[in-house]
């Protein structure tokens, strides 16, 4: 226990009486498990925080009929094979031909909660989102071939297929018809702007027609692989639905994510590089400056072990103060980071502190060999005599 306490005692004094130098090792190797332990929660917390921003373009799954049309029942089954917690956003579409001001358009009845959670990209150019019973939700392009502008009342009318035969011969058609007063205009730059949006229950009164859907789009946080099985275990568990993936997002995130991840492991071993190479050149010129005292121990008898134990304990003191000081500078930084590129907090993670704490230490033990050996080499009889 003394001996202890006087191997400390001695490491403890000698960094002491070399602060300059010392501070600078301890400031390199502080930097550097900043970097590391900042770098690699970034590295783990990017897929959720890169699924969070590919959400914003749109769904990344889509559900169709295995044969034609399915049922509610059919969305639900398929929707159940995946966490809640990963599924941000389902919107079931149905898709009928229906007619303003005796023009046809295609309407699109949906869930508007849905629709907006799977479809957050969408924009509202003028009026407001898609709420109620009676609103309508039109597309610019639609908006703009009918003149029609938010606040106006129309009415939509739908033939039914009894009585299309009528029509076919020259009888007297009864068509359903129903008021809808325009709510807003939307704008994606894409075809959603040709559809005219109504809830899912206005257009099954429309049509007389219940439970019935073309389409379901389904936005799921998760990465690619899991996405491939969630897709494989609705297309075995839920027999009325074919679920395929949005390649044109999900390999965009898949490629945007592999790279990203590739750039941070780069930038932490290159850090770590440049903080050994710090490291060696304090600890070197440290060796340098006490060849006098290293020779003049090795003249009274101290072993090559005993150089060696003292310039690591130094060494491994440096790099668990630096690991210490750049475990909680880590997480601020990763915080910083996340919060101003991504907009949201990182998770911390406990286990990553004794992971920096030993690899701050192992490189600081390593960066120092080459000094301490350098420092076993020195000969007594050369020091002494002032060579």
């Amino acid at each position: 226990m003394k001996k202890r306490r006087m191997f400390i005692r001695m490491i403890t004094a000698s960094l002491m009486r070399r602060r300059s130098r010392m501070v600078v090792a301890l400031l390199s190797i502080a930097i550097g498990a900043t970097i590391l332990s900042g770098l690699v929660s970034i590295y783990y917390d990017v897929p959720r925080q890169l699924g969070a921003e590919f959400r914003n373009y749109g769904a990344n799954m889509i559900l169709t009929g295995t044969d034609g049309r399915f049922t509610g029942a059919d969305v639900e089954a398929g929707k159940g094979q995946i966490p809640a917690s990963e599924l941000v956003g389902a919107a079931p579409y149905r898709y009928e031909n229906v007619r303003i001001r005796e023009n046809p358009v295609v309407a699109a009845g949906t869930d508007p909660e849905g629709a907006k959670a799977a479809s957050p990209y969408w924009l509202i150019d003028d009026g407001e989102w898609l709420k109620s019973s009676g609103e309508l939700l039109l597309g610019a392009k639609v908006a703009d071939s009918f003149r029609l502008k938010v606040g106006e009342r129309i009415e939509v009318s739908f033939t039914p297929e009894s009585e299309k035969l009528k029509a076919a011969d020259n009888e007297a058609v009864n068509d359903n018809v129903k008021e809808f007063t325009v709510v807003g205009i939307l704008k994606t730059g894409g075809t959603e702007e040709e559809y005219a949006y109504m809830t899912y229950g206005d257009l099954e009164e429309l049509t007389g027609v219940k439970d019935v859907f073309d389409a379901a789009e389904l936005s799921v946080s998760a990465a690619s692989d899991k996405l491939k099985d969630y897709a494989a275990r609705i297309n075995a568990s839920a027999p009325g639905v074919h679920a395929s993936l949005v390649k044109r997002v999900t390999a965009s995130e898949t490629t945007v994510l592999s790279k990203l991840q590739a750039l941070v492991l780069l930038v932490t071993i290159v850090v770590l590089a440049l903080t050994m190479i710090c490291v060696a050149t304090t600890m070197t010129a440290v060796v340098a400056e006490r060849r006098k005292e290293i020779g003049l121990r090795k003249a009274i008898g101290a072993s090559d072990g005993s150089i060696i134990k003292e310039f690591m304990g130094e060494s491994m003191l440096l790099g668990l103060l630096g690991g210490v000081i750049g475990s909680v500078l880590g997480y601020v930084f990763a915080q910083q980071v996340s919060v101003r590129v991504f907009s949201s907090s990182i998770s911390f993670r406990p286990l990553l502190v004794p992971i920096t704490i030993i690899v701050s230490i192992v490189v600081t033990g390593l960066s120092s060999l080459m000094p301490i050996k350098s420092a076993t080499e020195v000969d007594p009889a050369l020091v002494l005599k002032g060579e």
